[in-house]
């Protein structure tokens, strides 16, 4: 899936808690074109009108243009009249019939990816509660695209080049890490597609099982196969909780279901059963 289209489902969803806790009732936004210094607004809620949809936003010009320019969010009472800003887009906000417009733009590593809009039928300062809700959601979008950014990253280091390998002990080292950082990315990413790339990566990191192999894949639930990947890539309990967000008592849980159910008795016994099984590199 393309990042512009990953990114969009992330703006949609900032849209409806954007207008769920400002109260807004127009809400609007999009991502920068890949390539370009542009906006383009994809995803709208609360419209009457398609006047918007599909508008490409130069960086500088008009309100969301202002706030790409700027990296920071910008507002105004009421768009049609406002010496803040340029005009060229007065004709289709016009048509919607807005009026006290704020736009906050989605900064990802000092680069803006995208604006959210908000905005009223009517001309009124929108106060620093709908402001701070405003940026709210855009930081949420900004964490989404991050762990995305972070999941391509992984995929495309996983990804096998034709290289001598001097060291393949140390090699396979960093497949076992790529490996348990693949997983526990997974249970981040909002995107199902996204999602199931990384899992089928997993899979592709592992070695296949030999033949006649338990269905180990099928034994051992998702969480109790990623905690058996950080430990398999030398992690204490503690730092695979830190790693996976999850308790210390909940890792030590889910090693010690894991080691029952392929019946070993040390972590090592149940790293290397899982290894001859196929579900670990």
């Amino acid at each position: 899936m393309a990042a512009e289209v990953t990114g969009a489902v992330e703006i949609r969803g900032a849209l409806s808690r954007l207008r769920r806790t400002t109260g807004l009732p127009i809400a609007f936004g999009g991502l920068v074109e890949a390539g370009r210094t542009q906006v383009r607004i994809s995803e709208l809620t609360g419209t009457n009108t398609a006047s918007l949809r599909s508008l490409a936003v130069t960086s500088g010009n008009g309100l969301g243009g202002k706030a790409v320019e700027l990296a920071r969010p910008c507002a105004v009472v009421d768009y049609s009249v406002s010496r803040q800003i340029s005009h060229e887009y007065d004709i289709p906000v016009a048509a919607e019939g807005l009026r006290s417009v704020l736009a906050v733009p989605v900064v990802v590593r000092r680069r803006v990816r995208g604006v959210l809009y908000g905005a009223l039928r009517t001309a009124q300062p929108l106060g620093d509660r709908t402001l701070g809700a405003a940026v709210a959601a855009a930081r949420d979008v900004e964490q989404a695209l991050v762990v995305q950014d972070e999941a391509r990253g992984l995929l495309a280091a996983a990804r096998p080049e034709p290289a001598v390998v001097p060291d393949p002990g140390a090699a396979w080292e960093q497949v076992r890490e790529a490996h348990a950082a693949l997983r526990a990315l997974a249970p981040r990413i909002t995107d199902p597609e996204l999602r199931a790339e990384l899992l089928a990566a997993c899979g592709l990191l592992t070695a296949p099982a030999p033949a006649p192999a338990p269905a180990a894949e099928a034994v051992l639930a998702p969480r109790e196969l990623d905690v058996l990947a950080w430990v398999a890539a030398g992690a204490t309990n503690a730092a695979v909780a830190e790693r996976l967000g999850l308790r210390p008592e909940t890792v030590k849980g889910y090693l010690r279901s894991a080691m029952r159910k392929l019946g070993a008795h040390t972590r090592g016994e149940a790293v290397s059963a899982a290894r001859r099984t196929g579900v670990l590199p």
